[in-house]
């Protein structure tokens, strides 16, 4: 967990060094509005937000207004970051509703809503599965809450224009799995929750697509906020090392596939929708591997 980060645009353009995504012997320098790959002239479509692949040239682009242009809200720019964040709220005021004491650090398991979702390797065992999910809804106080909608809030009105609402969405949840994972490998007896694992994800997925990018300075200052973070990871008590740890695994895997492999090298073909689906099949098997993992440490559940 940290204090700052910084926006970065993700869409600008490539260095000269680029060749076009259709015609590898075109140098351009020159890429796509929408999903960044390099384009030479003859693949260049006009929009009203710069210059767009044959793919994209299709899809349809919001007229917005000289305000929000300059001042944009997060539902403008972000629409599933903001419905992220509410659900969060939502969630954390059901806690309080349900019996979770109010205050900037609390760490009991009261409330009906904090014991039914919380990650706990045993019961997860038991048969509830819901839990590898729902825990990366909960959060454990005030300053828990604020610190991670925030690290939220910036990074997903950074990644979530730049890479489409469903790339985003794949990431976010492939990255909490994964997160529940780390922790299920680490700490599975550990009563644990909060969208951490998901950020950190978000992170390793920005420092991927900046260095796809060769935008060299956006992958300095990542790199350097991740660094931070992992530093108090390990310096404070109470916080789960497996999941900031597999959250951060995850999300720059799912990067890599979806814009060095897919975006970048065209390693699944040109199919826009491939490497979606292949980060969908990795959060479903990151599901499966948490069931997997929880009854082999607790063949007899939570008894």
């Amino acid at each position: 967990m940290s204090s700052t980060t910084s926006t970065t645009d993700f869409t600008r353009e490539q260095p000269a060094s680029q060749t076009c995504y259709k015609h590898p012997k075109r140098e351009t320098n020159v890429s796509c509005s929408s999903c960044g790959r390099p384009i030479c002239t003859d693949c260049m479509t006009p929009s009203p937000v710069g210059m767009r692949c044959p793919e994209c040239a299709g899809e349809r682009t919001q007229v917005i207004t000289a305000s929000q242009v300059t001042n944009p809200s997060l539902w403008a720019t972000a629409k599933l970051t903001s419905i992220l964040i509410g659900i969060n709220a939502v969630v954390f005021v059901a806690e309080l509703l349900s019996g979770y004491p109010l205050g900037l650090f609390p760490t009991s398991l009261h409330g009906w809503v904090v014991q039914h979702g919380v990650f706990y390797g045993p019961l997860i065992a038991g048969g509830d599965w819901w839990r590898v999910i729902t825990s990366g809804f909960i959060h454990f106080g005030l300053m828990h809450i604020a610190f991670n909608m925030y690290l939220l809030y910036v990074l997903g009105r950074m990644l979530e224009p730049a890479i489409g609402s469903l790339r985003y969405g794949l990431v976010y949840i492939t990255s909490l799995l994964a997160g529940s994972l780390g922790t299920m490998i680490l700490s599975p007896s550990t009563p644990s929750a909060g969208a951490s694992g998901a950020i950190f994800g978000l992170m390793g997925l920005a420092l991927v697509i900046a260095k796809s990018r060769g935008i060299d300075d956006a992958v300095k200052q990542i790199g350097a906020l991740i660094l931070l973070n992992l530093v108090v990871t390990f310096s404070f008590a109470g916080i789960s090392k497996g999941a900031h740890i597999g959250g951060l695994i995850g999300g720059a895997l799912a990067g890599f596939i979806l814009f060095e492999l897919d975006e970048r090298r065209h390693i699944f073909g040109r199919n826009k929708w491939s490497g979606a689906a292949i980060i969908g099949v990795f959060a479903i098997a990151l599901f499966a591997a948490n069931l997997l993992i929880a009854h082999s440490q607790f063949p007899n559940g939570a008894g």
